[in-house]
């Protein structure tokens, strides 16, 4: 049963991006063009890469509110080296950056399993201490595009087959995602954490363990994330991405990922990032305010929990039922 719910938010996420898309086209016919489809999907891949590993955290009954901040201080990190060594190979500052993004998730992992400190509390712990760290290593200086080398800013803008590399990386990224959740242990573990803990217990499964590992895995593509932004934007600050995590939780809420855990689709992440990026990227084009465009996003985040929750509350109505028939 939730397969099929979980397949029918899926088309009805769709097709409301379907039908926004084709609104907004009646009044502006070039945001349908496939080159302006593709700059959509470009400027939307930072949230899919994040709004991924935002699942797995939701997935074991946890949250990640450091991620923007996560991607920030990866992001200065590699600009700095790059700075410092403009001939460091490209691939190396990515390995760089995914390893301290790991090892940033790790510590918000580390803090939940062993000290079982709520995760909301450590995360926006780590998000303020990420930020400070930010202010300390950059001195409050900025970061700008004729201080990084130009291999460093280009790899993310470079077109392959059509498509920028910053768009083939979250396509890998969601196949990669795909395959981990659906096809490997650690995968179901997520799901089985945060469907029933205590469950995932008895089946031999390491609660703490896993919802540490999903942090690292957010970590690290919160690492990748800094590298892309920075290099794609070719600036690096203190403020990068501010606020940047509540797209991300929206994109999954919106997505149909259970904040109560153990469900959800990569599909829906995916779907609900490309949501938001179609909003954000339309509404503008339309001449809607800025404040019509936060409201539209917060109402669609509103109509996404309310859907949970109704798809959510007939189970309960129905094992009453049963009780008090048995009784």
């Amino acid at each position: 049963m939730s397969i099929r719910l979980s397949h029918g938010r899926e088309l009805v996420l769709a097709g409301a991006m379907v039908a926004l898309t084709g609104l907004i086209a009646s009044r502006f016919p070039g945001f349908v063009a496939p080159a302006n489809l593709a700059s959509v999907f470009n400027d939307t891949a930072p949230l899919i890469i994040l709004a991924l590993g935002q699942m797995a955290v939701i997935l074991t009954r946890c949250i990640d509110l450091s991620v923007a901040a996560n991607l920030a201080l990866t992001g200065m990190v590699a600009a700095l080296v790059n700075t410092m060594m403009p001939d460091l190979p490209v691939p190396l500052i990515i390995l760089l950056s995914i390893t301290l993004g790991a090892g940033l998730g790790l510590i918000n992992g580390l803090l939940v399993w062993r000290l079982s400190i709520p995760p909301i509390v450590v995360t926006l712990g780590t998000m303020t201490i990420f930020r400070g760290i930010i202010f300390l290593i950059s001195e409050g200086r900025w970061i700008n595009a004729h201080q990084m080398s130009d291999a460093f800013k280009a790899f993310p803008r470079t077109v392959v087959l059509g498509l920028p590399v910053l768009s083939w990386i979250a396509i890998a990224v969601v196949t990669g995602f795909a395959i981990l959740v659906t096809r490997t242990a650690l995968g179901r573990a997520f799901h089985a954490v945060g469907g029933n803990p205590h469950a995932a217990q008895y089946a031999g499964i390491d609660t703490g363990r896993t919802q540490c590992a999903a942090f690292v895995l957010s970590g690290a593509l919160a690492g990748l994330t800094g590298y892309l932004w920075v290099a794609r934007y070719a600036v690096a600050y203190v403020d990068i991405a501010g606020g940047f995590e509540l797209d991300v939780v929206a994109a999954c809420v919106i997505g149909g990922i259970s904040i109560a855990g153990g469900a959800g689709s990569v599909a829906g992440a995916v779907l609900g990032a490309l949501f938001l990026g179609i909003i954000k990227n339309a509404l503008p084009v339309v001449n809607v305010s800025p404040f019509w465009q936060l409201a539209i996003s917060g109402l669609a985040i509103l109509i996404a929990v309310a859907v949970n929750v109704t798809q959510n509350r007939p189970k309960g109505r129905v094992i009453l039922k049963a009780a008090e028939h048995t009784a």
